[in-house]
């Protein structure tokens, strides 16, 4: 069923700081979504940014109409897509009480079989949120390091994390020193057997790197928590060869990856994982710059890659569009960027291409891909007018363009109900407070 639900903001939260929710980017205020997942329940959950900066507010502004502010917004829907709760979490920089979640970047949500939901961001920040929001049950933070500073102690677990059928995470983790960059980067793909609790973390097995040699590291550099040969990652251990060198060698240039990046992976199957990996962007535009989705065994090792993209034609550095989202209990994977949207079958062959010069299918160019649901979905967000809308995939991906203009067709039909029901401003809905918000 195609479902449209907007990502609100607490009513409390405008009046608290006095949002003037006809701003704009251009005016210091912007909201931008983080990750969107179904949990077994059924239940949606979405992490997103609001934010304010006002060139010339100092950083101990008193005033709250007048502070700038960043919080992160976590939504919880019901199947129906009913909004049951809201957490908040809020940058301690930008004043208020320190927030439970800890600062970091590239957000990444994965719910738990037993209810938890865990939240990661770089750099190897987890924290694991109880399913009604109104707690944080457990957190594995305090790693990273920059160049000049000391590392910060603590527990730290995964950058991301997403899980097999049998229950497996699939992780990434950072290393300091990655591409020569004097801070900590997502260099390694790894698995736990078991998930994190709030009692206790599972062991990572390395079984990929990005770069070979991470450069000026030390032993406080070392990753206790991630493993490979039994030694903790770091130095000269890692796996290797890399893939930076796998693909290189593969595009016929010793430096055709160059100072590359990670992707987030996505589980194709049980021992099946496709690994993003992009090379090096430039200021001046980057289109036609080589990239691949390769496929990993659970040894690490590739044995292919989702086909049928050209560098040029189907470049997802326009628009930086990163994200490979799969679902292993169909053996499918998927791709939006700015010319298509793209699905491959369980072996890597491209089954369909949804092309974005087509008519029919031109808006999504102004969606992001967030998840392929455990039903089937495609779950992807609108980046301008804040809303989540679910397309059901059909069995045959031969008919997945017809089931994509009917949701692209449906959307607007409910986006014109829920408009009725919220009356956003300038694309921003706020809520009529019956959810419990819930301040982390």
């Amino acid at each position: 069923m195609v479902q449209t639900l907007p990502l609100s903001l607490p009513a409390a939260l405008v009046d608290t700081h006095a949002i003037d929710l006809t701003g704009t980017y251009a005016t210091g205020w912007w909201m931008a979504a983080d990750d969107v997942v179904t949990a077994p329940s059924g239940d949606t959950y979405a992490l997103y940014g609001a934010y304010r900066h006002t060139y010339g507010v100092e950083d101990d502004e008193p005033d709250p109409a007048r502070q700038n502010f960043s919080y992160r917004i976590l939504t919880r829907f019901a199947p129906d897509g009913t909004p049951l709760a809201t957490a908040l979490f809020r940058r301690p920089e930008s004043g208020g009480s320190p927030s439970a979640l800890a600062n970091g970047g590239e957000f990444a949500l994965c719910p738990l079989p037993d209810g938890t939901l865990a939240v990661s961001a770089k750099p190897d920040r987890t924290h694991l949120i109880a399913p009604d929001l109104s707690a944080v049950l457990g957190h594995y933070t305090g790693r990273g390091r920059e160049a000049f500073v000391e590392p910060v102690p603590g527990d730290p677990f995964a950058t991301s994390m997403s899980l097999t059928p049998a229950g497996r995470a699939v992780c990434v983790t950072t290393e300091y020193g990655v591409h020569r960059y004097g801070n900590s980067i997502p260099n390694i793909v790894s698995l736990a057997d078991t998930l994190p609790t709030p009692r206790a973390k599972p062991a990572l097995r390395a079984i990929a790197s990005l770069d070979p040699k991470p450069a000026h590291q030390t032993e406080v550099d070392l990753s206790p928590y991630v493993a490979f040969r039994g030694e903790p990652v770091g130095l000269d251990n890692r796996p290797s060869p890399s893939l930076t060198e796998i693909l290189s060698e593969g595009a016929g240039s010793a430096y055709a990856y160059d100072g590359s990046r990670l992707g987030r992976p996505a589980v194709l199957g049980e021992d099946r994982f496709v690994v993003p990996v992009f090379a090096r962007t430039y200021r001046g535009g980057s289109r036609g710059q080589p990239f691949s989705f390769a496929v990993l065994n659970d040894q690490g090792e590739v044995t292919g890659s989702l086909g049928g993209m050209h560098p040029w034609r189907d470049s997802p550095f326009t628009g930086f569009c990163w994200r490979v989202v799969a679902d292993p209990r169909r053996g499918r994977a998927f791709h939006l960027n700015r010319y298509g949207l793209y699905a491959w079958g369980s072996e890597g062959q491209l089954r369909a291409k949804l092309s974005t010069e087509t008519k029919a299918f031109r808006a999504l160019t102004r969606f992001t891909l967030m998840e392929a649901s455990p039903a089937g979905e495609l779950v992807l967000v609108h980046d301008k007018q804040h809303l989540v809308l679910r397309v059901p995939v059909p069995d045959d991906l031969g008919d997945l363009g017809t089931a994509v203009e009917e949701a692209l067709g449906a959307y607007g039909k409910q986006r014109t109900a829920l408009k009725k029901r919220w009356s956003p401003v300038n694309w921003h809905w706020a809520d009529d407070g019956n959810a419990p918000v819930h301040h982390l």
